[in-house]
């Protein structure tokens, strides 16, 4: 791509002055090498100075028995301390699960470095997603409710 169609300050910013296209996409290359998107970087979420991706907390509460599907972004940080944002999961527990914020809270953190831990927990009924199967995390910033 040699640039935006009369927008060279969107070329610019999309276009480093080296030539590499910056499309917001964070990925990962395995040792045959492939190349896989993992996350956006728009999506990050920053806790106290460190990136989080949301979607490796999702990965981290998709392993739990009783979760049937999750979705995490970054909400504001009620206390002042951590910075821009804290990771809230949004969570649909299986049919019949008592699962607790607290229990899914635990779940994570015995998994994730202590920058990463879910502060927040939201039970809901279905993760909003687009007809590709995209997470609609505008949808959950707009519902969201403590």
């Amino acid at each position: 791509m040699t640039g935006y169609l009369g927008n060279e300050e969107a070329t610019r910013e999309t276009i480093d002055d080296d030539g590499f296209l910056h499309t917001g996409d964070i990925a990962v290359v395995d040792s045959e090498p492939f190349v896989y998107i993992v996350d956006r970087l728009k999506e990050l979420i920053k806790y106290k100075g460190y990136q989080v991706p949301p979607a490796e907390l999702e990965a981290v509460l998709l392993a739990h028995p009783v979760i049937a599907d999750a979705a995490v972004i970054g909400v504001a940080d009620e206390a002042g301390e951590a910075g821009e944002k804290v990771p809230k999961a949004f969570v649909v527990r299986l049919p019949g699960s008592e699962l607790t914020e607290d229990a899914v809270m635990h779940f994570v953190a015995e998994q994730v470095a202590p920058h990463k831990k879910v502060r927040r927990v939201q039970f809901i009924d279905v993760i909003p997603k687009s007809t590709a199967g995209k997470i609609l995390r505008k949808d959950l910033r707009a519902s969201h409710s403590g």
